[in-house]
């Protein structure tokens, strides 16, 4: 029997890119998100850190990156542990208007076989990452128009994410009999698993991949998958019951917008639990979400130094 779990869905995907520019160009300029938070790695303040989402930066349809061009981070290699594709849930029939846009905007896509029923465009960014835009005509979500991309075709938020495992069982058990997941289909080495229904934003695909090498972490690849958890409490409480089964998970860490542990599932993939609350208006109107450089409180003191580090970037 699948426990209750306070996972509400996913809550954010977060990569490892090269230049800020190109990055913030592609997600806003070409993909059409919000740019909902600039801010800094609160692990390495002199590298950005760049939230995308829908008008509020709504839990499970946030895209982050890390842009790392010039810090000699090498580019990462695809493979066993690791997340392999993100996707975002589009309209159904707006796949066709998605490759007019893609073509005009010389980003080279890929029609997909249909998977579990769902039409799909494959492209890549230009540090190398793959995402999918997946039709779906089961997605409530209102989207974020700002970007250029009408209401019927615009992105509405994260679809779900493709994990690569050796052996997917070990992984399977954590996220059913731990985290609260269903299992909702599977064909061929793919099993696809949700949580708190089937709806896009709360699906995550197991891929088998026995012969796979192992990934290897730099530019262009997925560092991690966030899921949204209800509240501190509940996060407390899944820590411990995380810890009492042995794996290695961090103390609770405060990422200003949202509390967050860290620990590897056992096909070696890096999870994030993240709380709901206090979300990106934290310290920004909504109007006004992803406009200025925000710092936490205790990097405010080094804001010249950190400013000065920063490479300068353009924004709508």
């Amino acid at each position: 029997m699948t426990p209750r779990t306070p996972i509400v869905g996913l809550h954010h995907v977060t990569a490892t890119v090269g230049d800020s520019q190109a990055d913030l160009d592609f997600c806003i300029g070409v993909l059409g998100l919000r740019l909902v938070k600039k801010t800094v790695n609160f692990d390495n303040h002199n590298v950005y850190h760049f939230y995308y989402g829908d008008e509020r930066g709504s839990p499970g349809t946030i895209w982050t990156t890390f842009p790392y061009a010039g810090w000699g981070v090498p580019v990462g290699a695809g493979g066993a542990g690791q997340i392999a594709v993100t996707s975002f849930s589009v309209p159904a029939d707006s796949l066709g208007p998605w490759q007019a846009r893609l073509a005009e905007c010389g980003v080279p896509v890929e029609e997909v076989e249909p998977r579990f029923g769902e039409p799909a465009l494959r492209l890549r960014d230009r540090s190398g990452l793959v995402f999918e835009l997946i039709g779906s005509d089961r997605d409530a979500r209102a989207p974020w128009t700002g970007g250029g991309v009408p209401a019927d075709a615009a992105i509405r938020g994260l679809h779900g994410i493709t994990m690569v495992v050796r052996d997917p069982g070990p992984s399977l058990e954590l996220l059913v009999g731990v985290l609260g997941f269903e299992v909702l289909d599977e064909a061929e080495a793919r099993t696809r698993v949700s949580v708190g229904g089937d709806a896009p934003g709360r699906t995550i695909d197991v891929v088998r991949a026995p012969d796979a090498p192992a990934a290897l972490n730099g530019l262009g690849t997925v560092h991690h998958v966030a899921l949204a958890i209800a509240d501190a409490d509940e996060q407390r409480r899944l820590r411990a019951e995380l810890v009492s089964r042995g794996l290695q998970v961090t103390e609770v860490r405060n990422r200003q917008y949202f509390q967050s542990i860290y620990f590897r599932e056992p096909g070696g993939v890096l999870l994030e639990v993240a709380t709901v609350q206090p979300g990106f208006t934290l310290d920004e109107d909504p109007a006004r979400l992803g406009c200025a450089l925000k710092l936490p409180p205790w990097e405010e003191p080094h804001r010249a130094a950190i400013e000065a580090r920063l490479p300068a970037v353009v924004h709508g």
